[in-house]
């Protein structure tokens, strides 16, 4: 199997997704979005303890604490539910990178009420 992990980043306060990146586990993938999140404000930063984080984030700006994720954990639930492709044992799958990353931004848009799916 070919994993892809999907890093999102959400603003907890007007509880919006802010970005996400696509690929593995390592520091490469967290620092594509970190990168994506240059030039937007930023207040804190709340994540568990993958070790990942540490190495791209900035110490005085990021908390690292299972009992914070809740909004992020809540956002993968989101996601989970309207895309069948990322169910867990679910006959759809996906096979090509591109329609996965187009199917979530879809979704972040229109969660984000940026994009009106009937008119």
């Amino acid at each position: 199997k070919k994993y892809c992990w999907i890093w999102i980043a959400v603003d907890r306060d007007g509880k919006r997704f802010i970005d996400c990146s696509f690929g593995g586990r390592g520091t490469e993938t967290g620092l594509n979005l970190w990168k994506k999140l240059k030039g937007k404000e930023i207040g804190e930063v709340m994540t568990d303890h993958w070790r990942a984080y540490a190495e791209f984030l900035p110490e005085k700006i990021h908390t690292q604490s299972k009992a914070e994720t809740y909004t992020v954990e809540g956002y993968n639930s989101i996601i989970r539910h309207f895309l069948a492709r990322l169910r867990r044992k679910s006959k759809c799958y996906t096979k090509s990178l591109e329609m996965l990353k187009y199917s979530v931004l879809l979704l972040m848009k229109y969660r984000n009420k940026e994009l009106a799916m009937f008119s």
